[in-house]
């Protein structure tokens, strides 16, 4: 029989396992608009980003669980017609938005970038989030540990060519639900495209990009 000490002992080990097991079980989703032009940026501009969407899943229960939203102000760019006619956003609306840095540091603090798996549609977010750090001097605020959604995808339908998310979307016969290229949207519907092929189960358990992309 089991002291009290020991029990107690023994029962805080299973809910720190329990804790460490749920937490692995979820991943972040990513999705990020940024300023674009239907040619070339004007002089002196860079494409920046403007949004991050993120939906937090949880691959255990099935779910999404969260749905997260950070306006980001551009400091070397301003959104163009283009980008407003493709996003929805526009200046007046990213102006309320927090400056690069505090979206990363948001990132890190409020949904763990750093420790948490993620996945995005594709490479360009992370591609983006890479350029946007090493220009601005900000800290990368993901992990190493990244799905490519749209590989996943392509290889488990057995398609030749990567389909965008919306063309996923309806191989997979789900909704779109939102609206297309709106960075909040985006990553809901991205989220929904995992479970999808976690319901298959294809989604793999080690990360699609390998540990020398980052550096």
């Amino acid at each position: 029989m089991l002291g009290a000490e020991t029990e107690s002992h023994v029962t805080d080990v299973i809910l720190i396992v329990v804790a460490v097991s749920t937490q692995a079980a979820l991943i972040n989703v990513v999705d990020i608009e940024a300023t674009c032009w239907e040619g070339d940026p004007p002089p002196g501009q860079v494409s920046e980003i403007v949004e991050i969407g993120l939906t937090t899943v949880d691959l255990a229960a099935g779910e999404r669980t969260g749905r997260h939203r950070i306006l980001v102000r551009p400091q070397r760019s301003t959104v163009s017609p283009f980008c407003t006619q493709l996003t929805g956003l526009t200046q007046a609306e990213v102006d309320t938005g927090v400056d690069f840095a505090e979206a990363c540091r948001l990132l890190a603090v409020e949904h763990e970038a750093g420790v948490r798996p993620w996945a995005s549609w594709g490479d360009y977010d992370r591609k983006q989030f890479t350029r946007q750090c090493q220009a601005t001097g900000v800290r990368y605020p993901f992990g190493q540990r990244h799905w490519n959604a749209k590989l996943v995808f392509t290889q488990a339908h057995g398609l030749r060519k990567r389909p965008g998310m919306a063309q996923a979307l309806e191989i997979a016969a789900l909704p779109l639900e939102g609206r297309h290229h709106r960075g909040e949207d985006d990553a809901w519907n991205i989220a929904a495209l995992i479970l999808h092929l976690t319901a298959r189960n294809a989604w793999p358990t080690d990360p699609t990009t390998p540990p020398d992309a980052y550096a």
